[in-house]
């Protein structure tokens, strides 16, 4: 079974969610669909652990929150990860924490509304440098996802295959145009917003310049119409990822040289991929879009192996 895409999301988009696609079969997976196209079976997030609290009474189940710079996810984990429930126990909060984990929905017997949480599988305590560039990175997939939702709204028909004909993936070309069919309205002025609030969390210390330019490059609401029209759509410029088949060439050349059977870590491909001529920023842009892709995964946190 393929590995599923471990989305950035922050958790404002996250738990704005209210649409589900649930597996038809045994072992399929099940997704949770935000309303910018996150079409999430698994997610990473990176944030600050602020609570963990015992639910049962054996102390074997689990819930905890993470908050990042929107909202708090809520997770909960159990007896089937006991590892991992173990760890979130012996956490002195608050503290800085990575986490890979499988999106969970609940639908209450009234049907009124989903609630979005995460299965925990991965959590390792992290710096405040690592949360930044995870911040950094979330915004940049969501400003992508904001302006894949624009190019449907302005379609008379968003089927994935229009998005995928200039420049989006086909992960994300499904997910956009799921959401845009399922979701009445979309409150996309909402997440420009919330990106460049995120954004401007960051810019209040000493790495404005490093963040200015993808601040800058968000749409602005007074130029944005996010209505559905009802006649024929203009065609919408192709997609530029700045990121060449060369220089993905490159870094998969890297990974494959060194991953051994265990994989290569973040930080060795990087040191590899400078000698090669690629800065670290470029470096780990080209690693996201290959895991988009599905040419490498993360079999464990910070660790990449090619599929």
């Amino acid at each position: 079974m393929k590995r599923e895409h471990a989305w950035r999301l922050f958790a404002a988009e996250y738990n704005d969610s209210m649409q589900e696609i649930k597996s038809e079969g045994e072992m399929m997976p099940s997704y949770v669909v935000s309303p910018l196209g996150a079409k999430v079976n698994r997610l990473f997030i990176v944030g600050v652990l602020t609570d963990v609290e015992q639910v049962s009474e054996g102390g074997d189940f689990v819930r905890a929150h993470v908050s990042d710079p929107t909202g708090v996810f809520t997770l909960y984990s159990g007896q089937y990860q006991p590892e991992v429930t173990e760890k979130l126990t012996m956490i002195d909060v608050p503290a800085f924490v990575a986490i890979t984990g499988k999106s969970r929905a609940y639908i209450p017997d009234d049907g009124d509304r989903l609630y979005a949480s995460v299965r925990p599988e991965q959590i390792v305590e992290v710096s405040n440098d690592v949360r930044d560039r995870w911040i950094l990175d979330t915004c940049k997939r969501t400003k992508e996802r904001i302006e894949a939702v624009k190019e449907a709204l302005q379609m008379a028909s968003p089927e994935s295959s229009e998005l995928q004909k200039i420049g989006y993936g086909t992960v994300l070309s499904e997910g956009v145009s799921y959401a845009v069919k399922m979701y009445p309205q979309i409150a996309v002025n909402r997440y420009i917003d919330m990106v460049k609030d995120a954004l401007q969390y960051l810019t209040e210390g000493p790495k404005a310049v490093e963040f200015s330019d993808t601040l800058e490059s968000l749409p602005s609401e007074d130029d944005t119409d996010f209505s559905r029209p009802s006649g024929k759509a203009t065609a919408p410029q192709m997609v530029e990822s700045g990121i060449s088949e060369d220089q993905e060439e490159t870094v998969l050349a890297v990974i494959r040289a060194c991953e051994g059977d265990d994989g290569a870590s973040w930080d060795m491909i990087t040191e590899k991929c400078e000698a090669e001529g690629l800065d670290a920023d470029t470096v780990d842009e080209v690693l996201n879009a290959l895991m988009d892709k599905g040419l490498i995964y993360e079999p464990v946190l910070g660790t990449i192996k090619t599929t």
